[in-house]
């Protein structure tokens, strides 16, 4: 009997050379085994092994994808400098260690059988937006989860990760504060003011098409304005509906209306280092022609 009952191979056509090298050294294995009337054995090995098809892609990539491109382009310009190597990486985390765990024990240690943070703060996945870095959050201070755009998607849309990540902060941490941080020169929402239609193919598509009203709104309210003018408009309009969906949550909203719990915006201008804050006031709560209608309070401009 085979040493490897469970083992899977790829089909011929979609097979690297280094598969076929590894199956056939494999099976080499297999045949000794038999040879020898060597038993399978629970020590030994057992792999499922799939290989992933490879899909070429032609001229008519998706248009979504060349702006994403074209906004990584424009906005992360090769400046020769940041994280080159896993090298680099071990001497920060040393640094880290020396530094930081080291002369910090106590509280890390404290960390590590419980955290208690205050925030929950919902960010962009943009690598120069880091909410940490910027807003010098310390370990166990924010629970944390990054998105494309960071986009709240409202109740009816169904689990995702933000939104287990929301359930878990507010019912089981109990975090006192939701914190929704936007940015400016941001892909995802270039890429929601760029499409025409509703037909959705892409991930990244389906994903920041949840902010179409944030679109529709900006279209409305900044029509006569440059293209950039309206993106920057619509990051900030998305962080308001972003707020509004949160209020979808029975268990969010319930805390909100109790004020054990606050929701606030954040927008980082990267380009000229300032930083907005607002947060949503509840008790102007007053119908509209599309639902409750909202204002904001303490607004506050960081520069």
């Amino acid at each position: 009997m085979s040493a490897y009952p469970f083992l899977v191979l790829p089909i011929p056509w979609l097979v690297s050379p280094e598969t076929v090298l590894f199956r056939e050294k494999l099976q080499e294995k297999v045949e000794d085994n038999d040879r020898l009337g060597l038993p399978s054995s629970h020590n030994d090995s057992i792999f499922i092994y799939r290989e992933v098809p490879f899909f070429r892609l032609d001229a008519s990539i998706s248009s979504l994808e060349q702006q994403l491109k074209s906004a990584k382009a424009q906005n992360m310009p090769k400046t020769g400098s940041g994280l080159v190597s896993f090298d680099e990486m071990k001497q920060r985390f040393l640094n880290f260690k020396k530094h930081k765990y080291l002369e910090e024990m106590e509280h890390f240690q404290t960390l590590a059988d419980v955290q208690t943070p205050k925030f929950m703060v919902i960010a962009c996945v943009d690598s120069r937006v880091c909410p940490s870095n910027i807003l010098g959050f310390q370990p166990g201070e924010a629970f944390m989860v990054r998105n494309v755009a960071n986009i709240v998607p409202p109740l009816e849309n169904g689990p995702t990760e933000t939104n287990a990540a929301l359930q878990f902060a507010v019912n089981t941490l109990e975090v006192e504060n939701i914190f929704i941080i936007g940015h400016s020169n941001c892909a995802g929402i270039q890429a929601l003011m760029n499409m025409q239609d509703e037909e959705n193919h892409s991930f990244v598509e389906k994903w920041v098409a949840i902010a179409k009203n944030a679109k529709l709104r900006t279209k409305a309210d900044a029509n006569g304005l440059s293209f950039d003018q309206q993106c920057k408009h619509c990051e900030k309009e998305s962080i308001n509906l972003s707020l509004l969906n949160l209020l979808t949550y029975p268990w969010i909203e319930e805390r909100v209306r109790k004020e054990t719990l606050s929701v606030h915006g954040g927008y980082y201008d990267f380009l000229n280092c300032t930083f907005e804050k607002w947060t949503l006031d509840f008790k102007t709560r007053s119908s509209g022609g599309h639902g409750s209608i909202f204002s904001a309070k303490d607004r506050e401009l960081w520069s």
